[in-house]
């Protein structure tokens, strides 16, 4: 750490020298305006970014034709969720074959991403989304609906063995995981923009908050894939009614205690999310009774119930740590005051 003391100038002003370096490595002349940002903390940030635009930052990344696709893919998505406003693909000679189809995938995939310049040896793609634009809270709100949505297909697609319903539940799961990447990425750039920060009217300790939030809907879209999933694999093989209706119920529940969570992960209740917490627990057992009455059947079929079963019970579970992030981040946010 760098410390500096405080002199006093004319009697009435507080002045500190800025490092030289740091003076230096962002081209600052005398006179030029400096921005002084109060935090949450008490602590000043200082910035030579006084116009409030966002920050412009480019990835480069090489490729060649022995390059691994899905890592390249893995890359692309890796830049866009860190912030990068723009990719750029290069190669020595031509582009390999391959190059344009990845980066189709990975447009279509990710939110706000399209190709602006293309040569043999180049691709560059930009960032054409407003951050601003998309509020994460709705954001957050449109992944819940989502997945609510999937988790009742789901079990309806068990109930009546319907495989191309169970099918667009699976589909639908890259809605969500868009939605994802989209809160991760406007996240890491609150993260590391104080200006959007205050812009979007969302500090960095809720921008935290709300990632974590969202990373938790994207697994419980996970497990009405895993159920999907599961239903696809029992075609044919209906369940008796006896059987099925506990299913229903168990998952009702849990879908219930989610969207309670929800409810109190927005209006920040921290009383509604400790008795939904406790909720919770009544869920395990019903999944047990599910598990024992699974045993009747053959070990194929008694595995894919176990597994819906124990997909439904991890809904709870994801709702009491929703509940749990509610706490933490209020008690936090309150000792801040």
């Amino acid at each position: 750490m760098d410390i500096r003391k405080v002199q006093m100038s004319g009697g009435s002003s507080y002045i500190i020298s800025l490092p030289k370096d740091w003076i230096k490595e962002r081209n600052i002349k005398k006179n030029d305006p400096i921005g002084l940002v109060i935090q949450n903390d008490g602590n000043i940030l200082i910035t030579p970014n006084t116009s409030g635009e966002s920050i412009q930052k480019t990835w480069e990344f090489e490729i060649n034709s022995t390059t691994d696709r899905t890592f390249f893919l893995r890359c692309l998505i890796g830049a866009y969720i860190s912030g990068y406003t723009s990719l750029k693909i290069w190669a020595q000679g031509r582009l390999p074959p391959f190059t344009m189809h990845i980066i189709r995938e990975f447009t279509t995939m990710a939110i706000g991403q399209e190709v602006v310049d293309e040569t043999d040896n180049m691709v560059l793609i930009k960032d054409l989304l407003n951050p601003s634009e998309m509020p994460l809270n709705k954001t957050i709100l449109r992944m819940s609906v989502i997945v609510v949505k999937m988790h009742q297909d789901a079990v309806s697609a068990l109930k009546e063995n319907d495989l191309s319903l169970a099918e667009n539940i699976i589909f639908r799961d890259n809605d969500v995981d868009r939605l994802h990447w989209l809160i991760g990425r406007q996240s890491n750039l609150i993260l590391n923009d104080l200006n959007l920060s205050k812009k979007m009217k969302i500090s960095t300790e809720d921008a935290v908050v709300l990632f974590l939030a969202s990373r938790i809907i994207e697994r419980v879209g996970d497990h009405a894939t895993r159920i999907a999933s599961n239903v696809k694999k029992l075609s044919g093989k209906k369940l008796p009614e006896n059987l099925m209706i506990q299913i229903e119920e168990v998952n009702h529940e849990a879908v219930r205690l989610f969207q309670s969570g929800m409810d109190a992960f927005f209006k920040r209740d921290i009383y509604s999310a400790n008795d939904i917490i406790s909720e919770t627990k009544c869920i395990e057992s019903q999944c047990k009774k599910i598990n024992t009455e699974s045993m009747k059947f053959e070990a194929s079929v008694a595995v894919n119930i176990v597994n819906i079963s124990d997909s439904i019970k991890r809904v709870a579970d994801y709702s009491a740590d929703i509940c749990e992030n509610v706490i933490n981040a209020s008690v936090s946010a309150k000792n801040k005051m």
